[in-house]
């Protein structure tokens, strides 16, 4: 691949031959220009933009389209420092992160031009940096490479590959940043001398690769320029980068922790600034006068008396609910460098597999609102809800569930960026309802008495709550009283670490009760992943989930898959609907849970559904200042209006004032021996009950005696 780009330059090739000591950046220097899609929080979705790369300033300039590429750029990102990842949320994505923190998410038309941008912008991105380097030496022991090229102790070392090669591969040469680490190697620990070693041997079998993939001959076989091992090396390049930064970060620590005398600015976040940085979230203790309030912000004293606040159930009113106007698209991340160094230092202290409930991740990934209004997404289309119960046979109600449940996913990650959302506090709670217009869903033929609506539109009414802590669990639960449906679920969230992604585990069952035909189903939750951690972090959802409903015999298996390492498709999901007495399937549906799917019954017959297409309701909910003091938006207000202002130290002081506060009631009540009391939900067994469900309320009122009556 090197000899292919090098003859495209006519005659550069001459000077640039296998074994040569030195090569000319100018050799090497191509005019890259043409369209690329850009994500933007300006523009919801992605825009087609005009890309220049200026190799001689170092900069990659964009603009609106050709025609204007004459004027000043709408914007430039310096390329000195920067890292070029390819993507692993598909074979077209890219990002530029820049050493400042600024960052573009781009998407060429294939895998070939892609890899094409990110070869020529890792070229110039490698020569600005060492010309950085020579002005600032520190700089240059942030090399993408921190182990020795060409250690005797790689498998790889036999097989040298020119330096035009490791500019291609983005793999940085600076021997003084290799050389600064043999100097102190005495002084680190055994565990980080055995991990530069693995890392040393990981770059030789990475060269060793790439090597072999660009020796394939193009005559028989697979070319260089498939599409799956062009992937295979960009995966390849972005996990050495990923590994590569986190090893950087632990050297640095240790050398810091040695007060090693090391010169130049570039090192002096580690010891002072680096631990008020963690302050966002991290490990750190929160720091509170005795009084009670938080160091450096004016918050409202610690009041005990909160602990039976929480306890008491709040009056909420309908009538005075308005559509909501909150945006649903969160913006970019805009992390300056300090804050993706908090990033990796957290990284760096994980261990695969380990439980993250616990781990308080930093505030400016955090989401703009809290877990509890994140459950009503669930709700987003509420006619389809209401539609399960106009359904005209058993196996009817079935498959409108699993269209129900296949498209109430989508909104809640409308955005491209995945961000983390609060973590609710006990106690905490949120109500929401919908109108469902009665025309697009009308009542069922006969319907009862008392269940008409006085307007054109039924009402489904939303309420969630956190019922505990450690573990956390919330429970949340919608009706329709106007149809007599209603769905109950408690949901136990369980984070771990797995090296560049974050897996959350929904546990807990849900319950939907259509009251006019005397059936409930059961269901689980797919479980949730956020991928590319380190650069621009995106969902997706995987596992199998199980629905039943007993008395009809019908059940589906919904299965959420993952992406292939190597090639596939994203959010891709396929279920079927089967009656357990005939163990006969009925429908089949397959697609993305984000984009289109396609229902295929045994008769044949197929229907399609544009999830994209669908229109989304807006959820109506009352002004914070006529909420209670635990309804999420009140709860948070602070912590969110911080966070839109961008004042990340201001929210995190709000945000540690909620949490010390859930810490001392939780004190205050073991020492007083004082149970915790939910609002609106019971214990039930293993899971958590609305307590004033509908289906209670109907068992109640048939009941003959008093005495309740189990649902």
């Amino acid at each position: 691949m090197t000899e292919a780009v090098l003859e495209h330059h006519g005659g550069s090739q001459s000077s640039c031959k296998t074994g040569s000591k030195s090569w000319q950046y100018s050799d090497l220097m191509e005019k890259v220009d043409g369209y690329l899609m850009k994500y933007t929080n300006l523009v919801t979705g992605w825009q087609y933009r005009y890309f220049v790369l200026n190799n001689e300033a170092g900069l990659l300039e964009y603009f609106v389209n050709e025609q204007s590429r004459n004027q000043k750029p709408r914007g430039s990102l310096p390329l000195a420092g920067a890292v070029i990842s390819p993507s692993d949320e598909d074979s077209h994505t890219f990002t530029v992160n820049a050493i400042s923190g600024e960052q573009y998410k781009l998407r060429a038309s294939d895998a070939k031009e892609r890899q094409h941008w990110v070869s020529r912008l890792q070229i110039c991105a490698q020569h600005h940096t060492e010309a950085m380097g020579k002005t600032n030496p520190p700089l240059q022991t942030r090399s993408l490479s921190m182990a020795s090229q060409g250690s005797g102790s790689s498998p790889g070392s036999q097989h040298r590959i020119n330096q035009n090669s490791n500019a291609l591969l983005g793999l940085s040469q600076l021997q003084r940043g290799s050389s600064l680490y043999s100097s102190r190697k005495s002084l680190l620990p055994d565990h980080l001398l055995e991990a530069r070693e693995m890392m040393s041997q990981a770059q030789g079998q990475h060269r060793d690769l790439i090597q072999s993939i660009e020796g394939l001959p193009s005559s028989q076989g697979p070319s260089p320029l498939d599409q799956d091992l062009l992937l295979l090396k960009a995966t390849s390049l972005a996990t050495m980068t990923c590994l590569s930064d986190c090893l950087h970060i632990l050297q640095l620590q240790q050398v810091a922790r040695q007060k090693i005398p090391l010169s130049g600015p570039t090192l002096e976040w580690l010891e002072p600034k680096l631990p008020d940085i963690l302050k966002n979230g991290g490990t750190l203790p929160s720091i509170t006068k005795d009084d009670g309030k938080t160091e450096g912000t004016i918050l409202e004293p610690l009041e005990m008396d909160s602990c039976d606040i929480a306890g008491e159930q709040e009056e909420i009113d309908a009538t005075q609910e308005v559509d909501d106007s909150t945006p649903a698209e969160e913006e970019e991340l805009g992390a300056v460098e300090e804050e993706r160094s908090v990033i990796l230092h957290l990284l760096s202290q994980l261990k695969l597999g380990m439980d993250l409930t616990r781990v308080v991740l930093p505030t400016f990934i955090l989401e703009k609102r809290s877990l509890l209004e994140m459950y009503a997404d669930f709700m987003s289309h509420p006619d389809l809800f209401v539609a399960i119960t106009d359904g005209s046979s058993p196996m009817d109600r079935m498959v409108r569930f699993v269209e129900y449940y296949l498209t109430s996913f989508h909104e809640g990650r409308k955005g491209v960026i995945a961000k983390k959302p609060y973590n609710p506090i006990i106690g905490e709670t949120f109500h929401c309802s919908w109108k469902v217009p009665k025309v697009t869903t009308p009542p069922s033929a006969d319907p009862k008495e008392g269940t008409s609506c006085a307007s054109d539109c039924y009402n489904v009414r939303f309420v969630a709550e956190q019922v505990s802590h450690h573990p956390p669990v919330s429970g949340f639960y919608a009706e329709c009283q106007e149809r007599q449906m209603c769905v109950n679920t408690h949901v136990w969230t369980k984070s771990k670490f797995m090296g560049m992604s974050i897996g959350v585990s929904m546990i807990g069952e849900g319950n939907l009760h259509l009251l006019e035909h005397g059936e409930e189903y059961t269901f689980s939750l797919p479980s949730a992943y956020a991928r590319s951690i380190l650069t621009v972090p995106w969902v997706e959802l995987g596992g199998k989930v199980n629905v039943n409903c007993a008395k009809t015999g019908y059940s589906a298996v919904i299965t959420f898959q993952t992406k292939p390492f190597y090639g596939g498709k994203l959010h891709r999901v396929n279920a079927e609907v089967k009656h357990n007495p005939t163990n006969s399937v009925v429908c089949r549906v397959q697609g993305e849970w984000n984009g289109v799917l396609e229902f295929t019954y045994t008769s044949g017959e197929t229907r399609v559904v544009d999830i994209t297409k669908l229109p989304v309701t807006t959820k109506r909910v009352r002004p914070n200042e006529l909420q209670g003091p635990y309804e999420s938006r009140r709860l948070w207000q602070h912590v969110t209006e911080s966070l839109k202002e961008r004042d990340m130290d201001k929210a995190t002081e709000h945000k540690r004032f909620l949490e010390e506060r859930q810490r001392k009631e939780e004190r205050h009540r073991a020492e007083t021996q004082t149970a915790w009391r939910t609002k609106y939900f019971e214990r039930k067994g293993e899971g958590w009950v609305y307590y004033q469900a509908l289906w209670k309320m109907a068992a109640h009122s048939s009941s003959p005696v008093s005495t309740p009556q189990n649902p």
